[in-house]
Parts: C-alpha cells; sequence; structure tokens
C-alpha cells in the first residue's frame, strides 16, 4: 500500500518519543480540502477499527479504508535541506497539484 522510508520512520519515532506519545504510531490520511479537493494529513494517533496497520522497523502506520484507496505506491518520506525540512509525500496515482502544492486531484 504504502511505504514510509528510513528517514521518515526515524523522524516520526524522534517526535514520539520527544512528544511522550507512548503507544502512538503515524496516521497518513487523504481528507476533503484545498484548492484542488483533496489534500494529506499526518499526525500522531492510536490504530482504529478497520485500519490498515504497516510496521517499519517498530514504527506503527495507520491508515485508514477509504484513504488507502487513494495512497496506493505512495512513498512517506524525510527530506532536509538548506530550504528546510519536512515530510514529503510522493503518490503516483495523482493528477495534478494546486500551485502552491499543499492540495491534489486524482
Amino acid at each position: 500500500m504504502i511505504m514510509v522510508t528510513d528517514a521518515a520512520s526515524s523522524k516520526v519515532k524522534e517526535l514520539l518519543e520527544s512528544e511522550g506519545y507512548e503507544g502512538y504510531g503515524l496516521r497518513v490520511q487523504v481528507v476533503g480540502g484545498g484548492c484542488s479537493g483533496m489534500q494529506y494529513r499526518l499526525g500522531f494517533d492510536e490504530a482504529r477499527d478497520g485500519d490498515k496497520v504497516i510496521d517499519k522497523e517498530g514504527l506503527k502506520v495507520f491508515v485508514d479504508l477509504k484513504s488507502a484507496l487513494y495512497l496506493v505506491g505512495t512513498t512517506v518520506d524525510y527530506v532536509e535541506s538548506l530550504m528546510g525540512a519536512g515530510f514529503k509525500i510522493d503518490n503516483p496515482n495523482v493528477s495534478s497539484t494546486c500551485g502552491c502544492g499543499s492540495s491534489f486531484q486524482v
């Protein structure tokens, strides 16, 4: 379904530990919004009924069934550069994005 890079997994585990979220994992979700109609939401959460659960070296990644339809083949990465640092989502199902790059269409 989705792949989480080593860099993303390490960063999320670091953030979970520093914030004291023991037993939590990363939720990757697609929600309505933005100028193109859909956007990604990342956050710390616990597993819910019906979630797809991915284990990446001890990090639990949760994806609800609706979001899973839009995330097939997606890679979640964490990048650091001179321009800043943050999570990057590469989704091969996206047909277009908005000018600011925060929302997409499938």
